[in-house]
């Protein structure tokens, strides 16, 4: 342009000396006020003698004034739109408004930063009086200009808790300005926005809370003024609660004034009094200030004079919103626009219809006396002061070198930390984060709903698990397509990560989120473990409530998805507290805290660290191996823990009587009914905890299936209790056997297929359709008396499935995302075979009555093999150090590794004696209550207290907890390798008993009961 060349030695001269002046002036004297120290010197808080100031203030805006004709006057009130991308048909109207018109300031919008640059220089040098330059840069320059990155919007910042780092976002969008010649930023958003439904607002405000609103909105103020930029709070008198957009039409607050001046009013008082510069007066009608029908706020005499400027005390410079929206544009045109604004006690018209049209207006109204000459002039001089305040006595010039870098240099390092201050944990009730990136083996795939398969959430997901499985959901995708990827998800992965992105950001056709998307992510995490994260405006999340776990992540840059990722793996802590109510599980303030976890490890410690003896410890050996040399058992593994510290962790023999495989610490066991209280009854007083499970409720309230029989009326407390009347045990196994011992061939394949999908054993499938018919045969058993104790497998069985009703999770992926996966519980779950090889599986036994096989890493219960392997009464596996996890963490009350699992209270009431028919507490055993009356009195062990609980287990497993003594025992085996049940030498040999008995030895205890 041949302009710029003309102009760019001058402009350079100039540039810094009057850049540095703008800054250094504004920030020192724009509030200027007296020291009470330094008597009645007329000097401000930096120093600066205020009375010479105002002198040259006076004298510069007296001769500005002076040199202007009326009409050159009014124009200094009139602020035009600028665009650097819009041609020269665009800059052409822009000269002839500055040239002819004499227009007091631009108001700069799209386009690139050099471009930019090079007409701001231009349009100052045309100018007879410098330009007050203004933007719309709410989020910095980045929102208007091409090549200069944004910070994010209000609503992130709003997660933030400390308002310093706000400040410095107001600093650094300052330097911005002034490196970009402008001197005018319209922001900070100061609307309460407590309406979700808010087309304009929503998430440019910084949320609902008006103390949070005001005290980050001074922030970013004094963080801007600061840098000799005037600051702007809008959209006076509050456009939060708007269902209307003031661009497209006029919207109506009909609330009391009371009401507006609990909440609307509040964040603007608290920056009239903390000294914010200037203050947008909105397209509203609200009632309660002025009634007059389809009045906006900003042509409104009661609005910006009476309440704004007398009631509220403000006289710093007043503008309008854009007078082009139609908020006040369907009523005033031509310039009426502009003469209504300056009447209602406005200083500044921004973006008028006509800036030659306003001029002539407002002289019309001067004229007709609807506004004196005086009080015009007034404004005048008020516009050109505000010039002189921001350094525009001295006509500024804009340096083209370095630009786009000086203006992105501060940027990245604030986005980083914003990110890391405001991402924002909602929930976590399924234990799974943090991932732990040292395990590998856990099967986790992300899904990317919405956005690009490989944006950089994923690269970060991958650079900590490199085998996580990356898909990608597209918004136009069936509900086939949805019910096909969560069955790929749930048949390959133990849980999933869920990234919802590129989706609108205002609440319009549910913020451009397809139906097919809202069911895919709900679909999801009803059916398996996820992990939720929303990047974008957090109101969305309110399709999404029920979730588990639930990130707010707030915006979608790469900044935001690398700091997500971190936060997700334990690299960095959750720290945003949720801005605004998204719906009653996720409230304003939401926000948990979240320390990087490492994985759970059992302490160790000498047996003489906590009072034991380790010599008489080595008893516990003598004992295992006259078990394995008797036929008791080919081998086992025991674990103790004394004060929370193993003591003791040792494996015995083999995995038969072969001796080919030795018992090792990777030796994993079924533990038969130690699945009782280890999968099913944990998982009842976890949900007892939540007030999801009554005991004192029946069968009926949780179970449909049930409602008609005569086991809907049976009480949990009593099936818990084994005193229900439930029969001991259904033999399912025996109605599917032809009379030659071998399985019904048209109930069972040797193969799966798509009607046998249950796996039963090796090469054994049964139809699903079955396990209908043996929850029909439960129903239709005989029930007993309810004041008999009578140990049923039945019992658990239902309590396994109430477990999964009331979760709407299988039973084996409840425990497993609630209880094993936190507690670093490695081995412990159901369907061993779909995680460790065949090696680390411990046989059971060469069954001959059923699946005529060995049993290897299949449940050796017949009947939860029929129910395809999770059962509440079988089905469980582990090893010996994991089971002691668990207990260690219910001898601690319910914690362990700083996270809490079960109330201390629920564990002390399930633990206790509970019934009088029997020694039985809730869903655990216990010793005998009179052991001197009982044939049964060792049991488990001739010391052990009597708040000592556990279980034992049909395949020779046992777990016991003394709180008493602080002591944990776990013993398994495979005692009934290979022939079956039928050997009994564990029991007859006192094995288990013994070996606990020794723990008390070895403290000193010996039979004090």
């Amino acid at each position: 342009m041949f302009f710029i060349k003309s102009l760019y030695v001058y402009n350079m001269i100039k540039y810094f000396l009057a850049i540095g002046l703008a800054a250094s002036v504004f920030s020192t004297v724009a509030f200027p006020k007296k020291n009470k120290n330094q008597g009645e010197r007329n000097v401000d808080r930096n120093g600066v003698n205020v009375s010479r100031y105002e002198d040259s203030a006076k004298l510069w805006v007296d001769s500005v004034f002076n040199s202007l004709t009326p009409e050159e006057r009014i124009a200094q009130l009139i602020m035009i739109r600028v665009h650097s991308n819009l041609g020269q048909s665009h800059i052409n109207s822009v000269v002839d408004d500055i040239v002819n018109n004499k227009i007091g300031g631009i108001v700069t919008f799209q386009g690139g930063p050099g471009r930019q640059a090079n007409l701001v220089n231009y349009y100052q040098s045309i100018s007879k009086v410098p330009l007050l330059v203004a933007v719309d840069g709410e989020w910095g320059l980045g929102m208007r200009l091409d090549s200069v990155m944004s910070f994010p919007r209000n609503m992130m910042l709003g997660a933030i808790q400390d308002s310093a780092l706000v400040y410095e976002i107001g600093k650094a969008i300052g330097q911005q300005c002034v490196r970009m010649g402008i001197q005018y930023n319209f922001a900070p958003v100061l609307d309460v926005n407590n309406n979700r439904n808010n087309p304009v607002i929503n998430d440019r405000s910084f949320g609902e809370d008006k103390y949070q609103v005001a005290r980050l909105g001074i922030a970013l103020i004094k963080g801007m003024q600061d840098q000799g930029i005037m600051a702007c709070a809008k959209h006076f008198p509050g456009h939060g609660d708007t269902e209307t957009d003031s661009h497209a039409d006029l919207p109506v607050i009909r609330k009391s004034m009371k009401s507006l001046q609990n909440l609307e009013l509040y964040p603007f008082q608290r920056a009239i009094d903390a000294g914010v510069a200037s203050i947008m007066i909105a397209h509203l009608n609200v009632p309660a200030i002025d009634p007059t029908p389809n009045r906006p706020t900003s042509i409104s005499y009661k609005t910006v004079t009476n309440l704004l400027q007398k009631k509220m005390g403000f006289d710093g410079l007043i503008v309008t919103d854009a007078l082009e929206m139609k908020g006040i544009s369907k009523y005033y045109k031509n310039g009426q626009e502009s003469a209504q604004s300056l009447l209602a006690g406005n200083d500044l018209m921004e973006l008028p219809s006509t800036a030659k049209g306003s001029i002539s207006a407002i002289q019309a109204a001067i004229k007709s006396g609807k506004i004196s000459q005086k009080e015009v002039d007034g404004r005048v001089k008020k516009v050109l002061y505000a010039k002189y305040k921001v350094g525009l006595s001295q006509r500024p010039a804009i340096d083209p070198v370095n630009l786009v870098e000086d203006l992105n240099k501060d940027i990245m390092p604030l986005r980083q930390r914003i990110s890391e201050e405001a991402v924002t944990l909602l929930n976590n009730d399924a234990q799974l984060l943090p991932y732990s990136s040292d395990d590998d083996s856990t099967r986790i795939a992300v899904i990317t709903v919405g956005g690009e398969e490989e944006n950089d959430f994923v690269k970060t997901l991958r650079s900590f698990n490199p085998k996580i499985d990356s898909y990608v959901f597209a918004a136009n995708q069936s509900a086939s397509a949805i019910a096909a990827t969560v069955k790929k998800l749930k048949d390959n992965y133990e849980s999933v990560i869920v990234g919802v992105q590129n989706y609108s950001r205002r609440p319009a056709r549910n913020y451009g989120l397809s139906n097919s998307e809202r069911m895919l992510v709900n679909k999801i995490q009803h059916e398996m473990p996820a992990v939720i994260v929303m990047f974008g405006n957090p109101y969305a999340i309110q399709y999404f409530c029920d979730a588990n776990t639930m990130i707010a992540a707030y915006e979608d840059d790469s900044t935001t998805q690398k700091v997500t990722a971190n936060i997700i793996f334990g690299r960095l802590k959750p720290k945003g507290k949720l801005p605004v109510t998204v719906c009653e599980n996720f409230k304003f303030g939401t926000g948990l805290s979240l320390e990087p976890r490492k994985p759970y490890e059992l302490p160790v410690a000498r047996p003489g660290d906590v009072g034991m003896d380790g010599t008489i410890l080595l008893r516990i050996d003598s004992l295992a191996y006259d078990m394995i040399e008797k036929g008791a058992a080919p081998g086992c593994e025991v674990v103790a823990l004394k004060d929370g510290k193993m003591v003791y962790n040792k494996n015995f023999g083999y995995y038969d009587y072969n001796n080919h495989e030795p018992v090792t610490n990777r030796s994993i066991y079924d533990l038969a009914s130690v699945t009782k209280v280890c999968a099913t009854t944990v998982s009842v007083m976890r949900l007892y905890d939540q007030k999801k499970i009554k005991l004192d409720a029946t069968l009926g309230t949780y179970l449909p299936w049930v409602r008609g029989t005569n086991k809907a009326r049976l009480k949990i407390r009593d099936i818990l209790l084994h005193q229900a009347g439930l029969v001991a045990y259904i033999p399912f196994y025996r109605e599917v056997l032809y009379s030659n011992g071998y399985p019904d061939s048209i109930l069972f394949s040797h193969e799966e297929d798509s009607i046998h999908t249950v796996r039963v054993a090796e090469d054994l499938y049964m139809k699903q359709e079955y396990i209908d018919t043996m929850f029909d045969e439960i129903l239709a058993s005989r029930l007993g008396p309810r004041n008999k104790y009578v140990y049923s497998d039945n019992d658990f069985i239902f309590l396994g499935k109430i477990v999964e009703q009331v979760t709407g999770k299988p039973l084996e992926e409840y425990v497993k995302e609630t209880f094993y996966d936190p507690l670093n519980m490695h081995t412990t779950g159901f369907h061993p075979r779909e995680r460790f090889p065949l090696k680390d599986l411990v046989p059971t036994e060469r069954e001959n009555i059923f699946r005529l096989q060995w049993i290897r890493g299949d449940v050796h219960d017949p009947g939860a093999a029929m129910f395809g392997g999770v059962a509440g009464h079988a089905g469980l596996f582990s090893n010996a150090k994991d089971l002691a996890i668990l207990l260690q963490m219910l001898l601690n009350g319910g914690e362990l590794n700083g996270q809490r699992f079960i109330k201390e209270n629920t564990i002390k009431q399930f633990t206790a004696y509970k019934s009088k028919y029997s020694r039985r507490g809730l869903g655990f055993d216990k010793p005998e209550n009179d052991r001197r009356k009982s044939w049964y009195g060792e049991y488990p062990c001739k010391s052990a207290s009597p708040l000592v609980f556990g279980h034992t287990g049909f395949t020779g497993t046992c777990i016991w907890v003394d709180p008493k003594y602080n002591l944990v025992f776990v013993f398994l085996s495979n005692r009934v390798c290979p022939n079956g049940g039928d050997n009994h030498q564990l029991s007859r040999m006192n094995v288990r008993e013994n070996m606990m008995e020794v723990l008390y030895q070895s403290m000193g205890i010996s039979h004090s009961f």
